[in-house]
């Protein structure tokens, strides 16, 4: 069985796509249409902007799932998953994959919550860190033990590979007390707010009234959704799902594990980068993965 995964923020980089634009007419129509959606030409910042232009929410996020939704659409007949799941971002990737959102709604949804996450970070300045090297109930414990401050476990990446998330103060408590602890690791990361956690509420609310506001049909295939990690084809419960992400962990670990349980033999990366084979390897040695 095949799994295809989907990437996050983080994944981008400058010439993302130019490729798929430059050779395949397909690809070029999809991404011509996300410029009149969007509004501003993003394929020239994706192909020919700078580091920072792409670090921009409102560029990340889309361009992220631009890339990895129309490197889907360019397998043609051949797409044929199993299942599927995305890193945070890449959940909206995996359901316009999948046949849960349309390509539009999926980009005007991506857009959305982009800008809503943006809004939530500078009303909280906040971050996230990543833990290396701690088993998750001791990282969660130690954030438990943190109450003047929230601090809690965001992405359960792989075994020994735990971000934590929330307000700077919480964010630097946690970090000496997890290297008291040791921590192989515990480093703050650059990224503009506390993702995954109760400091994104305000998004969250922006997010599910556009999510509500938006058709969902039943899926070709499951989708492992991040706050469950379970396999899921109910239009109602994606959305329910997708609404709580926001404000939920990201059950990576468990993902990967389920999708193997339920029968999955090859894990199929769709987008930019590799960060996903790599998790997917360290969860279990004996995965066989590949790029798209």
């Amino acid at each position: 069985m095949r799994a295809y995964l989907f990437p996050g923020q983080g994944a981008q980089f400058v010439g993302m796509g130019k490729d798929l634009y430059d050779n395949n007419s397909l690809a070029k129509e999809y991404f011509e249409k996300a410029n009149d959606i969007l509004g501003f030409r993003i394929t020239d910042l994706m192909f020919n902007g700078t580091d920072e232009d792409l670090k921009q929410t409102k560029v990340t996020q889309p361009a992220i799932f631009l890339h990895s939704v129309i490197k889907a659409f360019t397998l043609g007949e051949s797409f044929k998953p199993d299942m599927v799941a995305g890193h945070s971002l890449g959940e909206f990737s995996a359901l316009v994959a999948n046949k849960a959102l349309t390509y539009e709604d999926g980009l005007q949804l991506v857009s959305r919550r982009a800008l809503a996450m943006q809004k939530a970070c500078e009303l909280n300045p906040s971050t996230m860190a990543a833990v290396l090297g701690l088993d998750d109930a001791k990282v969660e414990e130690i954030c438990s033990s943190i109450t003047e401050h929230i601090v809690v476990a965001a992405n359960y990446n792989c075994p020994g590979q735990l971000v934590i998330s929330g307000s700077i103060e919480g964010i630097n408590v946690a970090c000496e007390k997890l290297k008291a602890a040791g921590a192989k690791r515990a480093l703050v990361l650059q990224v503009g707010g506390a993702f995954h956690s109760a400091l994104m509420e305000p998004a969250k609310k922006e997010l599910e009234e556009a999510i509500n506001a938006t058709h969902f049909s039943n899926p070709i295939c499951p989708v492992y959704q991040n706050v469950n990690a379970k396999a899921v084809s109910d239009a109602t419960e994606i959305k329910i799902n997708l609404i709580a992400q926001l404000t939920s962990p990201v059950r990576w670990t468990q993902i990967v594990q389920n999708m193997i349980a339920d029968g999955v033999t090859e894990f199929f990366e769709c987008g930019p980068g590799n960060v996903l084979q790599g998790l997917v390897k360290k969860i279990n040695r004996e995965a066989i993965t590949q790029s798209v």
